[in-house]
């Protein structure tokens, strides 16, 4: 049943970052930044035809295909793993429909529209699935350190006895 629901969070997630594309897409071609808080954060049309940063830019098939393969694994992960319901899901789900997003800009666009600017320091222009992403992982991170940790205690107790 977990796996229903999360498949339904994933499905409306990665709806609602296509609605956001599509309206910035209506809205903000030529536009150039339109401010949402002032000295904090704007809206901009950019197509990244790259990863993260920039990385790979005009690599879209390589990065169809890797992105392709890294979503399959995770939906192997969630629906045929025993795992419990905790950060470690959560954090894949997250980083699923980020990444399903993304992918969806790739195959139908050739690029992924970038919307999100911060105007209080010089960072790259994102969206809401890398924003999905980004938590995602540091979720997953989260769970591992404090899995490591109690791993660590755990071997210590029995050490001890």
């Amino acid at each position: 049943m977990v796996q229903i629901i999360t498949l339904i969070a994933i499905a409306v997630l990665v709806a609602v970052d296509q609605l956001i594309k599509y309206i910035v897409s209506l809205k903000l071609i030529g536009a150039g930044t339109v401010v949402a808080i002032p000295g904090f954060i704007g809206w901009y049309y950019a197509e990244n035809t790259g990863a993260s940063f920039s990385i790979l830019t005009g690599k879209v098939n390589f990065l169809i295909v890797i992105t392709a393969i890294i979503i399959l694994l995770g939906l192997v992960y969630l629906l045929y793993k025993k795992t419990k319901f905790n950060l470690m899901y959560i954090g894949v789900a997250l980083a699923l429909a980020g990444g399903i997003g993304n992918l969806i800009d790739r195959i139908s666009r050739g690029f992924v529209i970038d919307y999100i600017r911060t105007l209080f320091m010089d960072f790259p222009i994102f969206n809401f699935a890398d924003c999905l992403i980004c938590v995602g992982a540091a979720l997953m991170v989260i769970y591992t350190i404090i899995d490591l940790v109690r791993e660590c205690k755990t071997k210590k107790v029995k050490d001890n006895e």
